[in-house]
């Protein structure tokens, strides 16, 4: 049976992009997370599920030039837009391509610029795109109700046309997402502003308390089908710190009660099976803090269960 999805798989073609972005947080660290998954045998691994491989490197990050002040209501804001705008083209050019676009991260404010290559992709077929985030926080801050000021927290109010017009408007135009396409999954830490945000969208959000009152299985089924109903189908982006610490320590943002270690493969084989995803990315992998490369391990397996990978 495995050799038999491995041949299905011959002939598609992935293409791997790091982005070792780091400052849309506040911690050092998460701009190592391409190179640990790398290191994981991210690329060897993938090719051994029948995958032809190609890849891309990291993209060159500049660092700011001076330190943000503390009051900034959106940190690094104009070069973390230069560096969403630079993915969002390298993820174009890779769906133009004929790839199947992964995306390593760096801070979750690359989304911003990986989700709108995607979109844009699609927008230029007349095509509206999906969304499945899988977050322990909701990321839907503006500059406005940030708490921090961390654009890492930003960047998927900005998808749906809400926060810095430098984010909003990455590949030239806005929303990004219609919200009936799209859900949130694993939430457990949400601010005031971003409630508000949330409430008047409608985005659909299944928290910490759903999954466990309903089960993963029940909610990534409902998920799946909010955004398999997007004619482009979804992109897919996973943020370390839904998983439960325990788990996966490297993440600079840890919230107790997260998605457990079989949760989460859970939901990855489940968005196999679907076959909608039109992209993948996994971020926050915060090296310094992980605890024998630990967490870039089950980023990887993760990857591969999303990609097809099954215990038979």
């Amino acid at each position: 049976m495995q050799d038999a999805k491995i041949a299905n798989r011959a002939g598609k073609r992935v293409a791997v992009l790091g982005v070792p972005l780091n400052f849309g947080g506040s911690l050092a660290g998460v701009e190592l997370g391409p190179s640990a998954l790398r290191i994981a045998r991210l690329g060897d691994r993938i090719a051994r599920l029948g995958y032809e491989v190609r890849d891309l490197g990291d993209l060159r990050i500049t660092p700011p030039a001076r330190a943000a002040a503390p009051d900034d209501r959106a940190k690094y804001l104009r070069e973390i837009s230069a560096v969403c705008e630079e993915v969002a083209a390298e993820v174009r050019s890779i769906l133009r391509a004929g790839e199947f676009p992964i995306i390593l991260g760096g801070d979750h404010s690359i989304a911003a610029g990986s989700v709108a290559g995607v979109a844009s992709f699609f927008h230029e077929q007349d095509k509206a795109l999906g969304l499945i985030w899988l977050d322990a926080h909701a990321d839907m801050n503006t500059p406005e109700t940030t708490p921090t000021g961390n654009v890492h927290g930003m960047p998927l109010a900005a998808l749906f046309g809400y926060g810095a017009r430098e984010l909003t408007h990455v590949a030239g135009y806005a929303p990004k997402l219609d919200p009936r396409f799209c859900a949130h999954v694993g939430a457990r830490d949400v601010d005031p502003g971003e409630r508000e945000l949330i409430k008047r969208l409608g985005v659909r959000f299944f928290t910490m308390r759903e999954i466990d009152e309903r089960g993963m299985s029940a909610c990534m089924d409902e998920a799946i089908r909010i955004a398999a109903q997007a004619p482009a189908g979804y992109h897919v982006t996973l943020d370390v710190d839904v998983l439960d610490p325990n788990d996966a320590p490297g993440s600079g943002t840890v919230v107790r009660g997260g998605l457990t270690y079989r949760e989460a493969h859970l939901a990855m084989e489940k968005i196999a099976e679907a076959g909608g995803m039109r992209a993948l990315e996994v971020v926050e992998i915060n090296t310094v803090l992980d605890v024998n490369n630990k967490t870039a391990e089950l980023g990887v397996e993760l990857i591969l269960s999303a990609l097809g990978k099954t215990i038979l």
